[in-house]
């Protein structure tokens, strides 16, 4: 089964903008494929503005949320792996969502097999059926 983490961040993207919200993304600079300005790097993370006013081209992809932005001045390219989005927020509010680690999703589960079940020495017994009667109502009033 894939992630589910992709569809959550652009819904809730959507939603911080459609409220006329900054929306911000906690980064884990370092998860493999994440290209940041290291020098904003801080205690291993970073908080990006992706309000269609701070970044051009943004595509919130099912791997990767890239992005056009300026930091200085100077113009970056920013590719961020979904995987390493910690959380997603409102700058005005803090409304939001914080995302748990995952273990990747990879395949379609078919080459899962099933463990076999290990059985007793006694043979099951079947329940005992239920006596089943009459049905007794009665009208209260």
């Amino acid at each position: 089964m894939t992630s589910n983490q992709p569809y959550l961040l652009r819904a809730f993207y959507e939603w911080i903008v459609d409220n006329n919200l900054t929306p911000y993304i906690v980064v884990d600079a370092h998860v493999s494929g994440t290209l940041v300005p290291q020098e904003h790097v801080r205690d291993g993370q970073i908080v990006l503005n992706v309000s269609p006013a701070s970044c051009g081209k943004l595509l919130l992809g099912n791997d990767e949320i890239t992005f056009d932005a300026r930091f200085g001045g100077v113009p970056r390219n920013i590719v961020v792996p979904c995987k390493a989005v910690l959380a997603i927020y409102a700058k005005e509010n803090g409304a939001g969502t914080v995302f748990t680690p995952e273990d990747d999703f990879e395949g379609d589960g078919s080459d899962l097999t099933p463990t076999p079940v290990q059985s007793s020495d006694t043979p099951d017994k079947a329940p005992a059926p239920s006596k089943k009667g009459k049905p007794n109502l009665t009208i209260v009033k």
